[in-house]
């Protein structure tokens, strides 16, 4: 069953992407407002899809913790989930991503018209200043900055490896960071096919002041982020392969 649920899933995942890509292109005449809500009915539908066909119900917690305007977003990642979920939870998010992402067709004009920030590998000791920059400009704004410390996804329960990209953000920022963690990978894991009924569940933890020394920040964000993920991992796995 959890293979033909998983087909299912994942035929049905992918048109649902490809009809928003769809519907999206009139977006490039219109405000990016237009294009973002149809970024979150993305998310909103791949969720439900999640649910009725894979057999994964999603739990959030402390949504209320989530400050209003402009903020820095680390969210621990091991799944394709969280890139489409975070979209959901807050009112107008920005990605941090590989600018050779950009010039990918179609989806590379949507990280454009969407206002990501892009981070330029190609530019080396130049990448994190621009980064900054584009940082700057977005929470000028006042969005939500989202960004993944270890810098791509981990099986649940590998050892951490935080990079120093989100501690620059917060030092040359000034802004409040709000610690995520999760248990996605238990349910849907990364480089896998299967889909495992269960529940995830995403916790937004109390957000982080800003001005504290950049090894206390770091310090603070990893304890919080991994204990919580762990205690999240080991309450999964009571409920992985239980019908959502």
């Amino acid at each position: 069953m959890p293979i033909l649920r998983s087909i299912a899933f994942n035929v049905l995942f992918y048109s649902n992407l490809v009809l928003h890509i769809i519907l999206a292109l009139p977006t490039f005449a219109l405000p990016r407002g237009a294009f973002m809500a149809l970024a979150r009915s993305w998310g909103r539908t791949s969720n439900l899809l999640l649910r009725v066909v894979a057999g994964i119900a999603v739990e959030y917690r402390g949504r209320e913790r989530i400050p209003a305007g402009a903020l820095l977003v680390a969210s621990k990642h091991q799944s394709v989930w969280e890139t489409f979920t975070l979209i959901t939870l807050f009112d107008d998010p920005a990605y941090i991503y590989k600018r050779e992402l950009t010039w990918i067709p179609v989806f590379g004009w949507y990280l454009w018209k969407s206002g990501m920030v892009p981070v330029d590998r190609a530019a080396r000791g130049g990448a994190m200043a621009g980064m900054i920059e584009s940082a700057r400009g977005a929470l000028a704004r006042g969005r939500q900055i989202i960004i993944f410390p270890e810098g791509t996804r981990t099986a649940p329960g590998a050892p951490p490896a935080y990079r120093q990209g989100i501690v620059n953000l917060y030092a040359a920022t000034g802004v409040p960071c709000v610690p995520v963690a999760l248990n996605s990978g238990l349910f849907w894991p990364r480089r896998k096919f299967l889909r495992y009924p269960g529940t995830i569940v995403l916790e937004v933890l109390d957000p982080i002041p800003p001005g504290l020394e950049r090894d206390v920040f770091a310090a603070r964000l990893q304890n919080a982020i991994e204990a919580t993920s762990a205690r999240l991992i080991a309450e999964g796995n009571t409920s992985l392969g239980s019908p959502a």
